[in-house]
């Protein structure tokens, strides 16, 4: 059984419900305290926020600038979020809050702004000092290279440095005008909108990695160009100095060594200046191994030839071959050594009477033969006609000739064939020039003698070794007999493709040695120095060297019959080019650049 209700009486319940009424009251006025406390919060975290990303201590503004470009994006929307939800909720609207929050709005775009052409400045310091950075490279490479442009004196090297130059301003500007069109972006957008402040710090990274890329680039070049160049100066280098034998090597023995690497010094299809006489590969020989041998000297080695380097020593200069048609083979063969190096246009050949001149421009200097077979007067002395049976010499009578050997730096005698088609020699009583017919024989030997009687004295007379040096080059062998290298079945030398090997044992092949004897005599006596080339005991090792079939006769290449017949036709003197007569030069060669 339930108690009974007791009633309340009209006044208490007023009482109650005014009770009521005044607690409501009091929490909503609680809640705006607390909410205008948050607001003020949040806007003092800001503030503070900003104060310490001005510390000096803090990180760098550029950096800054990125990290907050996507931070800054998230408080503006909640806040904004934030006040919509109050204005839901606060039934009474209050305008302030809103108003704040749109406040709040607008100052963190101005402050946006602000960063943004921070971070632009920043972007742009940071490209002036890539650029210098770059430039400084740069420089010091360009320094570098016109250093050994100067030194090297090379028209190329200027061309290619200045072709890095210009690759480094064409790689500047596009650089720039990124940066430009990323700075016009942010300024265009009014809206403040989060992709005009992301794209200038994009453009930057990509700025960076532009040069980065430049100076890679660069550098590249630069280091490709001091390669380049610094090849070419070990060439200059190695042009310059060359190993020279030591002056009491005996460079005339030793044996011959097989070298395809670096023989021949020269080949026959580049060089023009070459006659048919000694151009054998291009008159039908088949075989080339006589071009792959080198002279390598038992107690030494030769020295590396190096035309650029004879140049050097023959500018401003005159060398000339002087003899009978061994020292015109080896006249043709220092033209070929020389002018490889020599640009077309920038040499010529003149040939008249009995002086041939090989002109080398640049250098001012001349290679020359003159024709004189007995160095002496003889009826063969015309340099086209002369093949004469009844040869006659004036032993006494040098002046015609000698006239042409003055004022020349390098004189390489020779006189030896043309003594050999008898045993005999005819000396002529009287002079051609007043018509004398009448001579008497003598013995080769004599007579020899006597010619090289009257050159040493012209010699001592009129060269000045101050200025002129002279050579007198030995005998140039034959090869007419195959049993002489046990060849019973050999025809002269025809067909032999290899030297003889066994150089412990001299090759006796003809040569007359008498003649031999009185020239290094001769050459040993005189006043003025003369370097005697002794070529002779090499060269009889040599019959595979010879021109053979594969050369001419009266002026006209042998045909095919007579090329068939080797026991009449085959030329077993003179000698294929490139060839033996290289190894001649080279010691000429020696000798000339070991002088200072």
């Amino acid at each position: 059984m339930q108690p009974p209700r007791r009633k309340l009486s009209p006044e208490v319940l007023a009482m109650k419900n005014a009770a009521a009424a005044s607690r409501k009251n009091n929490n909503l006025s609680v809640f705006v305290v607390v909410f205008s406390i948050l607001l003020f919060a949040v806007f003092m975290y800001n503030e503070d926020v900003k104060s310490i990303a001005e510390f000096p201590f803090s990180r760098s503004k550029a950096q800054e600038v990125q990290e907050r470009g996507g931070k800054n994006e998230k408080p503006v929307e909640n806040k904004e979020i934030t006040a919509r939800e109050m204005g839901r909720n606060d039934e009474e609207g209050e305008s302030s809050v809103s108003i704040k929050a749109r406040t709040e709005l607008e100052t963190q775009e101005e402050n946006d702004d602000e960063r943004t052409q921070e971070g632009e400045s920043v972007g742009k310091e940071d490209e002036v000092k890539l650029e210098n950075k770059f430039k400084r490279k740069e420089g010091k490479a360009k320094t570098q290279l016109r250093t050994r442009k100067s030194q090297l004196k090379r028209k190329d090297g200027k061309m290619k440095a200045q072709e890095v130059q210009e690759k480094g301003g064409e790689n500047e500007n596009p650089v720039e005008n990124k940066e430009i069109s990323a700075r016009e972006m942010g300024r265009n957008d009014e809206e403040g909108q989060s992709s005009g402040s992301i794209n200038p710090r994009t453009d930057l990274e990509i700025q960076e990695e532009n040069d980065d890329d430049h100076n890679q680039e660069g550098e590249s070049v630069v280091k490709e160009e001091e390669v380049k160049l610094d090849k070419e100066e070990e060439e200059v280098v190695e042009e310059e100095v060359v190993e020279l034998p030591p002056e009491d090597c005996d460079l005339f023995t030793g044996e011959w060594v097989f070298d395809n690497v670096t023989y021949p010094l020269y080949k026959e299809e580049e060089c023009e200046f070459l006659t048919e006489q000694v151009t054998c590969l291009r008159n039908g020989r088949q075989d080339s191994l006589f071009q792959n041998w080198r002279w390598q000297p038992r107690d030494c080695s030769m020295p590396k030839f190096k035309a650029k380097l004879l140049l050097e020593k023959l500018r401003g200069k005159r060398l000339m071959f002087v003899g009978d048609s061994l020292n015109r083979n080896q006249w043709e063969s220092m033209v070929c050594l020389v002018q490889s190096v020599i640009p077309p246009g920038r040499k010529s050949l003149n040939k008249s009477g009995s002086l041939n001149v090989f002109r080398i421009e640049d250098y001012n200097a001349t290679v020359e033969f003159y024709w004189a077979p007995f160095l002496v007067e003889s009826n063969s002395d015309d340099p086209n006609k002369h093949s004469i049976l009844n040869r006659i010499i004036m032993p006494k009578s040098i002046k015609k000739h000698a006239v042409n050997w003055k004022n020349v730096d390098y004189l390489i005698f020779n006189t030896y064939i043309w003594w050999m088609n008898t045993f005999s020699m005819k000396v002529l009583r009287g002079s051609f020039d007043e018509g004398s017919t009448e001579y008497e024989e003598v013995d080769r030997a004599i007579a020899y003698e006597r010619v090289l009687k009257t050159w040493s004295k012209w010699v001592d007379k009129n060269i000045d070794p101050n200025r002129t040096t002279v050579f007198f080059c030995s005998m140039s062998p034959v090869h007419i007999k195959s049993l002489d290298w046990n060849n019973p079945d050999g025809i002269k030398c025809a067909k032999e493709t290899t030297p003889v090997l066994n150089t412990t044992v001299p090759l006796e092949v003809g040569t007359d040695r008498r003649l031999f004897v009185v020239a290094k005599n001769k050459t040993e006596s005189m006043k003025v120095p003369v370097y005697f080339i002794n070529i002779t005991a090499l060269s009889e090792y040599r019959k595979d060297a010879h021109t053979s079939v594969y050369t001419i006769r009266q002026g006209k290449l042998l045909t095919p019959e007579q090329k068939a017949d080797p026991q009449n036709f085959a030329d077993c003197i003179h000698w294929c080019l490139p060839g033996l007569p290289d190894t001649w030069n080279e010691f000429i060669y020696a000798r000339i650049i070991s002088r200072l």
